[in-house]
């Protein structure tokens, strides 16, 4: 994987209430990729209906951290459902590690998830199945179209929020706050 920054990477895409498609509905994805060619991102606030521990059992990875194991895995997006993103913090890259930020990474590769099941991971991250993309051109038409908000990128979001407050806290970060847009309904 490239280990080049790109225009929109490291920002969150946080969907409107008027975005209808039920694959984004509420979401908030954070941008990994964005060039001429495209985009990718994972989706961090929608649980997947698998744990880590689930994951790791799968793929023979042993794990005796009963914490760890119940920990909830996302549903990373629409697109390879059946790999895994692990979104982590530090400068450590693992076997295939895209660099997002300068201390925020994507990793595909299994050897990530090793260390995790070791104790030597990350110190934050959170695993998703799957990811989001976008055709050269698309985002910035769903961009056009007032599809979405871009937000920076924070660790707080990412790591720490429970699940279900992470869309409208990124909408609050640049001072939005969806219960008073157009085609909110319902809760947070």
């Amino acid at each position: 994987m490239s280990t080049q920054p790109t225009p929109l990477a490291n920002q969150l895409l946080v969907a409107l209430p008027s975005l209808a498609d039920p694959n984004f509905e509420r979401t908030v994805s954070l941008l990994c990729q964005h060039d001429a060619d495209g985009a990718m991102g994972v989706v961090v606030n929608r649980r997947s209906d698998y744990t880590l521990g689930e994951v790791f059992s799968q793929m023979g990875i042993p794990c005796g951290d009963a914490a760890l194991c119940a920990t909830p895995v996302l549903a990373g997006g629409p697109v390879h459902p059946e790999r895994g993103f692990v979104i982590h913090d530090g400068a450590h890259g693992w076997d295939s590690s895209l660099s997002v930020a300068d201390d925020l990474r994507v990793t595909t590769s299994r050897d990530v998830l090793e260390a995790m099941a070791r104790g030597e991971g990350p110190a934050r991250a959170v695993v998703a199945l799957g990811c989001a993309g976008w055709g050269a051109g698309q985002l910035e038409a769903e961009l056009g179209e007032n599809s979405w908000l871009t937000v920076p990128s924070d660790g707080e979001i990412l790591f720490a929020l429970p699940l279900e407050a992470r869309w409208q806290a990124a909408a609050g970060r640049i001072g939005v706050d969806m219960a008073h847009m157009p085609d909110y309904a319902g809760h947070a």
